[in-house]
């Protein structure tokens, strides 16, 4: 079984530095992937902090007002991504830039969501950097900043110095994130819990998503890995590659995860007995469902429960 794993025993601190007009959706999809890794994994993996530079509230575009926990200053942190939305020019005044450059010294990682990517270039962080912004202003964004080699994509990871291009894809940043940081097994429940699917340029569902869709829908009854792929119109060699390339695992292990994951939610959530939740699993054998789910999860269902 290859190692999807990459974890580290510390927790993380994101830092978001909220400005006025910031965005609720970008805040969310930011942080709930963050609080969904935790809860899945049962570990304090993310902290997260919301800021501002005055300490005062932030109002988002719709409205809300958050309250920070504290304000910039001297905090130091994992990573610090930089949030605004409307209004962004007005924001990077000197005052913003200063902060910015002295927060630089800090965090190992700035990072720009939305429209952030404008502050940290007006403050100098992108200069010789790839980066992105909100694709509406991926134009002018270009023609200000002639240092900064402008894409467009939906995020940008450039040593350290990311940007991403708005609130659909600060999800689909942090995603990529976690599994990066604590491997794509994590990514893939974290994708699951919140209903996340990656879909193409045609708005469709990609192969990999349409095989982990089959799949999931076919816990109790498994089917062979070549019907799976040719459900998606794939051949099982083509299924291995994509799979391989998007999760670092095959189709097989990633069936046997799935229906591992569903073995622990009704094993934490039910009173259903081993074997029941077994069946229920694809195993007919209780002993082998067994061991396979302490192989995975270090502990027995019964140990789980307890």
């Amino acid at each position: 079984m290859p190692n999807w794993t990459k974890s580290t025993s510390e927790t993380e601190t994101f830092d978001i530095l909220l400005f006025d007009g910031f965005s609720n959706l970008c805040l969310a999809n930011t942080i709930e992937p963050l609080r969904a890794a935790n809860m899945i994994s049962a570990k304090p993996l993310y902290h997260w902090r919301i800021l501002t530079l005055s300490g005062e509230p932030a109002t988002s575009s719709s409205g809300l007002r958050v309250t920070p926990d504290a304000h910039l200053g001297r905090q130091t942190g994992a990573v610090l991504a930089v949030m605004p939305s409307y209004g962004f020019r007005e924001l990077a005044g000197w005052r913003t830039q200063a902060a910015l450059r002295a927060a630089a010294a800090r965090y190992p990682v700035i990072a720009g969501l939305d429209t952030g990517a404008w502050l940290m270039a007006v403050a100098g962080l992108l200069a010789g950097y790839r980066a992105t912004i909100h694709w509406e202003e991926l134009t002018s964004f270009a023609e200000r900043f002639s240092d900064v080699d402008v894409l467009r994509e939906r995020f940008v990871i450039d040593r350290d110095r990311i940007t991403c291009s708005g609130a659909r894809a600060a999800f689909d940043l942090t995603y990529h994130l976690i599994g990066d940081t604590h491997g794509q097994a994590l990514a893939l429940e974290v994708g699951q819990l919140l209903m996340a699917r990656n879909k193409n340029a045609s708005g469709e569902l990609t192969t990999v998503d349409q095989a982990i869709s089959l799949m999931s829908a076919n816990l109790e009854q498994p089917l062979k890995i070549a019907e799976v792929a040719r459900h998606c119109g794939q051949t099982q060699k083509s299924l291995e590659t994509r799979m391989q390339s998007t999760y670092g695992a095959s189709p097989r292990t990633i069936y046997r995860r799935l229906r591992l994951n569903q073995a622990r939610k009704l094993s934490r959530e039910t009173d259903l007995s081993v074997r029941e939740i077994a069946l229920r699993c694809g195993y007919d054998d209780p002993s082998a469902f067994t061991r396979a789910f302490k192989s995975e999860f270090g502990a027995t269902p019964r140990d789980l429960r307890s």
